[in-house]
């Protein structure tokens, strides 16, 4: 099964640096005009996060693709430092307590990376079961969601914050049905 995993299109709040999880936050215009120069494959399945976002991004790149929304997908919710970034967190002991722990403690008021993690790969392993027979799929997520995925799935192993990509980007995988393996990055 080849998929594909892209990373929503920038948002205001990506421009700035901001933890942006649970905003339900639109495209930019750079973020919108970034994803029309897109050319991807096309594919059978399109698996979606809920939030906006994601939804603007799978609609520019897969006008034509029925869109599958998965809950399980949704971005980190970063708790207190929601909306803000690391210059206005600086002075935070909360963050300072956070960074230190290299990002392994919950976000305060908001989710353990841990749960977050295993959110997005049990989403990702619903939809690779339920969905066996698809010979091409995409899934428009999230970083952190791609990044949770790839931790667990791809071969060679690699850690999580090893596989960060910017807006509007991904891979494209092949997957055997136990393991990813990157075939291509976009």
């Amino acid at each position: 099964m080849r998929l594909l995993f892209i990373r929503h299109g920038a948002t205001a709040g990506n421009r700035e640096k901001r933890y942006i999880g649970r905003t339900d936050e639109p495209l930019c215009n750079e973020g919108i005009i970034q994803l029309k120069a897109l050319s991807l494959p096309n594919v059978d399945m399109l698996f979606c996060s809920p939030m906006k976002r994601c939804i603007q991004t799978a609609e520019i790149i897969f006008p034509e693709t029925e869109m599958i929304i998965e809950n399980g997908f949704r971005e980190c919710d970063f708790g207190v430092f929601e909306g803000k970034n690391y210059i206005e967190l600086t002075h935070d002991p909360l963050y300072q307590k956070w960074i230190n722990s290299n990002g392994k403690l919950p976000f305060p008021n908001g989710e353990s990376p841990e749960g977050f993690r295993s959110r997005c790969v049990k989403a990702f392993e619903k939809a690779v079961s339920e969905y066996s027979g698809i010979k091409n799929a995409a899934f428009v997520v999230h970083g952190g969601t791609i990044m949770s995925i790839f931790e667990k799935y791809t071969v060679p192993h690699r850690d999580y914050y090893d596989w960060h990509c910017e807006n509007g980007h991904g891979y494209i995988c092949e997957w055997n049905g136990k393991e990813l393996k990157i075939m291509e990055k976009i």
